[in-house]
């Protein structure tokens, strides 16, 4: 669940309503197809290979092959059920974060946290946007904290361009 979650930046809903058959190769990249957000908004959610080995490993020790990803754990440790809540997600991740000593760590910082590491390592703020299913890119912006540096701006990156052209005139 965490990787899903860090790695592709899932909301609890999407999570828990995963299915296996979700799990696809487009453009020669594996990717959760047709998730379904807010709003009934749709969207493919690119899955990176460490992700999608997490979920592979967690598969073949539960014995999944169809239907929904995450399933209720036994006290003996083996799936039962056909599905997991919203609830379970959070009151999962909770537990996890209790144990590494994480004070508040909820799904929705791992979203968080997914968009801000995109960003960190170049991710276009318009591809973030959609990796989320996020409307306005407002709220993606939001996400990222981002504010105007106008200490270095943006555009004084390429300025020193045109003053070179303006002076070769």
């Amino acid at each position: 669940m965490i990787s899903i979650l860090l790695g592709c930046g899932l909301r609890r809903a999407e999570l828990s309503a995963l299915k296996r058959e979700d799990i696809q190769v487009r453009q020669g990249h594996w990717a959760i197809v047709d998730p379904v957000g807010k709003c009934k908004h749709v969207r493919t959610v690119p899955m990176p290979t460490w992700v999608k080995e997490a979920v592979d490993r967690w598969m073949t020790a539960a014995s999944i092959t169809t239907g929904r990803v995450f399933r209720a754990v036994s006290r003996q440790g083996t799936p039962w059920g056909t599905g997991i809540s919203e609830n379970v997600v959070w009151y999962v991740i909770r537990n996890c974060a209790k144990r590494l000593e994480f004070e508040h760590l909820a799904p929705h910082d791992l979203r968080r946290t997914c968009a801000k590491l995109c960003h960190v390592n170049g991710g276009e703020l318009e591809q973030i946007q959609f990796l989320l299913g996020h409307a306005s890119v407002l709220t993606t912006e939001r996400y990222l904290g981002c504010k105007q540096n106008l200490e270095e701006p943006v555009n004084d990156r390429f300025g020193c361009l045109f003053s070179k052209v303006l002076d070769s005139r």
